[in-house]
């Protein structure tokens, strides 16, 4: 578990060394599922990695928002429960204020990566962040 978490992390490390000019200050628009209809797809390794900065803060269960807002955003702050944790897709999301979508050439190599290490882990592709980290906490 602990070489799989490595090998995410080191792909959100390798991300975030690229010349690519990001402005996330974590306006939350990209937290808002239902509002945009979009949700980030995890693969198990990102899952995993989720789910290990969710129960560090202490938390089991993960919550389920009326709103159909990312369940890691808290109500009362706005703020990203794992942010330092937060998947792939949350680092190269489309939010227009912060820099748009980054190209996927420009992090196939990434994603090659991610997957990789998705099937190592006997998944079969990303799935909606909700249930890939509901799969992950029950992983132990």
């Amino acid at each position: 578990m602990k070489a799989t978490l490595a090998s995410v992390r080191s792909v959100y490390t390798d991300l975030a060394r690229r010349p690519v000019r990001r402005d996330c200050l974590r306006r939350t628009e990209c937290c808002q599922f239902k509002r945009t209809g979009k949700t980030p797809q995890l693969t198990r390794g990102e899952a995993l990695v989720a789910a290990h900065g969710f129960r560090s803060t202490g938390r089991k269960h993960l919550p389920e928002p009326q709103d159909g807002s990312c369940p890691f955003l808290l109500p009362q702050n706005q703020k990203c429960l794992i942010y330092e944790s937060r998947p792939f897709g949350c680092r190269t999301h489309f939010c227009q204020p912060a820099g748009g979508p980054l190209e996927r050439k420009d992090v196939l190599d990434l994603i090659r990566r991610l997957e990789q290490i998705d099937t190592e882990l006997g998944g079969d592709g990303p799935h909606a962040l909700p249930q890939a980290v509901a799969w992950a906490l029950d992983q132990g």
